[in-house]
C-alpha cells in the first residue's frame, strides 16, 4: 500500500512538473488582481 501511494504521488508530482495539469480554480488564470491580490469584492 505505501508503494503505490508514492508512486501516485510521484506520478502527480511528475505531471505537475511537465504542465499536465489543469487549474481547478474557476477562471484564475484571467481574474484581474491588484499587485498580485485577488479580491472577492
Amino acid at each position: 500500500m505505501a508503494i503505490a501511494l508514492a508512486i501516485f504521488f510521484l506520478v502527480i508530482t511528475a505531471f505537475s512538473i511537465a504542465g499536465r495539469v489543469a487549474d481547478s480554480r474557476d477562471s484564475a488564470d484571467w481574474k484581474a488582481s491588484h499587485e498580485g491580490f485577488r479580491h472577492t469584492t
